[in-house]
């Protein structure tokens, strides 16, 4: 139901779509994760036991919770299974440097993050984060019991888990030799995500206002796998939204120019024409009276 209501269109959902759809067409005897039909930020993980190693005989269940920004931060990992190696139910995160996950690497996906965590199970545990000092008497027996262990969400145990897991690699051709074509980074390790500092880290190095926007184009982008190498054009629409109310203002100037251009320039510093037109007049009558003045005397 909560699945119906996320955005299949998201980069970051599409991300994680398509890495479970790898998952489950090509499938491995040894491991398998998958997404909650009712959250697909939430994973539930299955696979053996390293061989060669005191966990060889051990099927080991657990918890992966993909962050919102996925694949930008990494994933974290919470067994369920005791196994001597890592406590049960406390997060696990994988980094570069085991303290902070923001040297996570987008490219890295779940399926390198499960081989990877798989693999340092068999590790000296001595001096590294996250790991537990327990005789091997011990993990062989919480290997054997491991077998048993039933998780609610899937409802089934890991024997049947890891069975189904053969039947389907065999099915595709799939061996265990193929795991090892997975390519670990050395350079990844592991540590607990409530000892990492990554938190501080953010906190002191959070991106301006302005910044923001294109930190989540190119969050979006690596989602996806891909980061656009061609120069972004900036839109002009907000150039757009500014010159609206000038074409009034420029049409309302318009009509007073042009009332200014009509009006008639006057050489006579302003004075009336039928004023000039009765002074004259006034000046003929005058010089008639006069005249008549001067006949008849």
């Amino acid at each position: 139901m909560a699945s119906a209501k996320l955005n299949t269109k998201s980069p970051t959902m599409r991300r994680i779509l398509k890495e479970a759809q790898e998952l489950a067409n090509s499938p491995s005897p040894d491991y398998t994760a998958s997404p909650l039909e009712t959250d697909l930020f939430e994973w539930h993980f299955t696979f053996r036991g390293p061989p060669n190693s005191v966990y060889s005989e051990g099927i080991y269940h657990g918890r992966i919770v993909l962050p919102p920004a996925y694949p930008l931060r990494p994933p974290s990992f919470r067994f369920s299974t005791p196994s001597g190696r890592f406590e049960a139910n406390r997060e696990i995160c994988l980094s570069i440097s085991g303290h902070h996950e923001e040297t996570w690497q987008p490219a890295w996906g779940v399926r390198t993050a499960l081989v990877a965590l798989r693999s340092f199970m068999e590790t000296d545990p001595k001096g590294q984060l996250g790991g537990l000092e327990t005789p091997d008497a011990t993990r062989k027996r919480l290997a054997l019991e491991s077998h048993a262990f039933r998780c609610h969400a899937c409802g089934r145990t890991n024997k049947e888990i890891i069975q189904e897991c053969e039947e389907l690699a065999a099915a595709h051709g799939a061996t265990s030799s193929d795991s090892a074509e997975v390519e670990i980074p050395s350079d990844l390790k592991l540590g607990w995500k409530d000892e990492m500092n990554g938190t501080a880290v953010m906190e002191h190095e959070k991106p301006e206002p302005g910044a923001q926007a294109g930190l989540d184009i190119e969050s979006s982008q690596l989602a996806e796998g891909f980061v656009q190498t061609t120069p972004t054009v900036n839109s002009p629409a907000p150039a757009t939204t500014t010159p609206v109310a000038q074409p009034p203002r420029a049409a309302a100037a318009r009509p007073v120019m042009t009332r200014q251009r009509q009006q008639p320039v006057r050489a006579n510093g302003g004075v009336p024409s039928w004023l000039d037109q009765l002074i004259i007049v006034l000046f003929v009558v005058l010089i008639a009276a006069v005249l008549h003045r001067v006949v008849s005397s």
